[in-house]
């Protein structure tokens, strides 16, 4: 059985709390965070800029969150923050509501104390590559220990960069609850660094790095290594997450796809002009300088001639509300 929090995960139940930018241990050639994210001090839940608690207890509403991972840059180098937010999640969501931690760093029992007195119940730890195979005897499995001691999950979280027996002998001793295997990655943020690496991508594939998935071979038989897919992270947590967020804040005339978008009509016509039209008020919505309004009224009103012009919008549900297409309809 998989973890809660992946569980929660897979559902598109899990809101992605970033919290600090910076981690001053190394710089991981592999490092996805893009330019906007590196080196920063902001505070992003999911897609929008954190900029009171209140933003943070809105967005978990928006998407309906069952849980909350926190992540960065390195957390644990802004423990006063990651407490302060651990908190404030439990305060109002009650301790039903998951949360884990991905880290670089082992942090030391005063840090695996206050993270699971603030409310912090899996850690996620990801050691150094260059230590891989070397751990044991070292603070890596000390604080594996401790973590358990201090009432939380420990586990691992890898990238599938190279099979490491390692963490499966700390598995079978009990030390690491889990191992998560994410298949290795190209993005945007490490695409040059991960070429002057020798890494190449999959034929065919956007992201998945050539030969990651080989780690199954050695690693993928074990009952408590779990290999997560970039097709996976797209095609379920990503898309799950868009669905649950388009369900609680569509209107009553946007279409939700099966992608999780919205599609709705906008038109540069007069909130005149519709009522004239007879479309009832629940079918629309009136902005500074323009109209949003059912997509398949709209498309039907454009055909008649009743209106001039207007265009099909598919947008995310997101706080940015990225627009994924525009379709004019003249």
């Amino acid at each position: 059985m998989i973890s809660k929090g992946c569980e929660q995960c897979a559902e598109g139940g899990k809101m992605v709390l970033f919290v600090y930018g910076y981690c001053d241990q190394r710089d991981c050639f592999y490092c996805p965070l893009g330019e906007n994210r590196k080196n920063v001090t902001d505070v992003y839940a999911n897609e929008r800029k954190v900029e009171s608690d209140e933003d943070v207890i809105a967005e978990a509403k928006r998407m309906d969150a069952l849980g909350t991972s926190i992540t960065g840059g390195e957390p644990q180098e802004a423990m006063e923050k990651t407490c302060r937010y651990l908190s404030l999640l439990k305060e109002e969501f009650g301790e039903d509501h998951h949360t884990h931690l991905y880290t670089g760093i082992t942090g030391g029992r005063e840090n695996m104390r206050r993270l699971s007195e603030a409310g912090l119940d899996e850690i996620r730890f990801h050691p150094p590559l260059e230590l891989w195979g070397e751990m044991h005897g070292t603070e890596w499995e000390d604080i594996l220990y401790v973590a358990r001691e201090e009432g939380l999950t420990p586990a691992f979280e890898i990238p599938g960069i190279r099979a490491e027996e390692e963490f499966l002998e700390f598995l079978d001793e009990g030390a690491a609850e889990f191992c998560n295997v994410n298949e290795f990655e190209m993005s945007q943020g490490n695409y040059r660094r991960m070429q002057e690496k020798g890494f190449e991508l999959q034929d065919g594939h956007m992201s998945a790095v050539e030969g990651s998935k080989g780690i199954l071979d050695e690693m993928g038989d074990h009952d408590r290594v779990y290999f997560c897919t970039s097709v996976f992270k797209d095609a379920a947590q990503h898309r799950n997450r868009m669905k649950r967020m388009a369900r609680n804040i569509r209107r009553e005339f946007d279409d939700v796809t099966d992608d999780g978008t919205l599609v709705y009509g906008k038109t540069w016509a007069t909130e005149q002009r519709l009522r004239e039209l007879g479309v009832p008020e629940e079918f629309y919505t009136v902005k500074s300088e323009h109209v949003e309004l059912a997509w398949w009224l709209l498309e039907e009103m454009v055909e008649e001639g009743d209106v001039e012009k207007g265009e099909i919008v598919e947008q995310y549900p997101t706080y940015d509300g990225q627009v994924v297409e525009r379709t004019p309809l003249a």
